[in-house]
């Protein structure tokens, strides 16, 4: 089982699932925490290789849809049923795996800083990535990348949490995640008719300049899906522009409230 915290249990109140990036941990919901407390109970969940979660290398065949099905397995040990997701970059795509395998389990789904696919510019320093990672230090690797998604001064706090939490994650299971990178691509084929009828609510800063073109034309076919770009802001729209994401997102879970839908 994967490690999580429950940050409010209170009978009656629908779940919500938290599920944070790449090299970052459950912290990254540190502006939304208190707030979803007050309608929902809040979870939050440390992927593999995060916290103290087992690490990446204990799974054989390590993948995103692994994952997916680790979040599930965790839900069932917590009697879960069903609940509300939110995901922040790598957050979302283990949502959209979870979309896709098991909708059953899903009332509605938020996706901050989603990503669908890599961008030619992506792609290429992903390949360069490819080829020294086994070379030179993990975490420089993470800190350039943090820097190239996250670049300009206002992106600078996101990015110095991202670039902290992941001083914890140990090189094998960087490589790991790095590793499952090359199939991203894969993550977001099927959703919208495997999770037809769940709403969906995309959230993206106007300058997350690697995903969003992708991202938003992606997306146009799912007519259960909606997005909402919030301006000067990046990646991790979460923390950057915390005060609409909050409006935005409690306002799309209360309208997902006690909903029951037949998923086909």
């Amino acid at each position: 089982m994967l490690e999580h915290e429950i940050h409010s249990k209170i009978a009656g109140n629908e779940y919500i699932i938290l599920l944070h990036g790449f090299g970052g941990n459950s912290s990254i919901f540190y502006k939304q925490i208190e707030l979803y407390k007050k309608y929902f109970n809040v979870i939050t969940i440390h992927l593999p290789g995060h916290g103290n979660s087992p690490s990446v290398h204990t799974y054989k065949g390590f993948s995103h849809s692994l994952v997916a099905q680790e979040v599930v397995k965790t839900l069932d040990v917590l009697k879960i049923k069903k609940a509300h997701f939110i995901g922040v970059s790598l957050g979302s795509i283990i949502i959209h795996w979870i979309l896709k395998e098991s909708p059953n389990r899903v009332k509605s789904a938020i996706l901050a800083g989603a990503m669908t696919k890599f961008n030619p510019f992506s792609s290429l320093l992903y390949s360069i990535g490819n080829l020294v990672k086994t070379i030179v230090p993990h975490l420089w690797i993470y800190t350039l990348f943090a820097y190239i998604i996250m670049p300009k001064t206002n992106h600078k706090k996101s990015r110095s949490i991202f670039i902290r939490e992941a001083k914890k994650m140990n090189r094998k299971d960087f490589i790991g995640w790095f590793n499952t990178m090359k199939y991203l691509k894969r993550s977001y084929v099927g959703v919208p008719l495997k999770a037809k009828g769940i709403p969906k609510l995309y959230v993206s800063g106007r300058e997350d300049h690697l995903f969003l073109t992708s991202l938003q034309k992606d997306i146009l076919k799912d007519k259960d899906a909606s997005m909402k770009i919030i301006e000067n802001c990046g990646h991790v729209c979460n923390i950057e522009g915390y005060e609409l994401f909050n409006q935005l997102t409690i306002a799309f879970l209360n309208t997902n409230k006690n909903i029951v839908r037949q998923i086909s």
